[in-house]
């Protein structure tokens, strides 16, 4: 979702995990949707995969897990929703979205 949000707010990114699925979880497309928000090309990927030069700031949505090999400038803590109902992915959507427009009001001059 971090992807989609942060592009639908006009930067670039990339988002990826430490135990990518083979399919972007369909709750997680429906709030996206739901909001408006494009979710066409989204794909999952694994934190291996990223090659993170050229980024302006990495940032954990945290979910349980660590990133040793990581730089990452945030890590927001959010509970992974993952198995959870509807509500929680809505609720961690819109934390997303505060959170990265709270970022890019910080760290930007957009």
């Amino acid at each position: 979702m971090a992807e989609a949000i942060c592009k639908s707010l006009g930067h670039s990114a990339n988002s990826a995990g430490t135990h990518p699925g083979r399919e972007v979880n369909a709750n997680a497309i429906r709030v996206l949707e739901e909001k408006g928000i494009e979710s066409s090309g989204l794909f999952p990927k694994s934190i291996d995969d990223i090659v993170t030069d050229g980024y302006d700031k990495i940032v954990s949505m945290g979910c349980g897990v660590q990133c040793p090999n990581l730089p990452i400038d945030y890590d927001w803590g959010l509970d992974d929703p993952h198995g959870k109902p509807i509500e929680i992915y809505r609720s961690t959507r819109d934390s997303i979205i505060d959170l990265m427009s709270d970022l890019i009001l910080k760290e930007t001059d957009a």
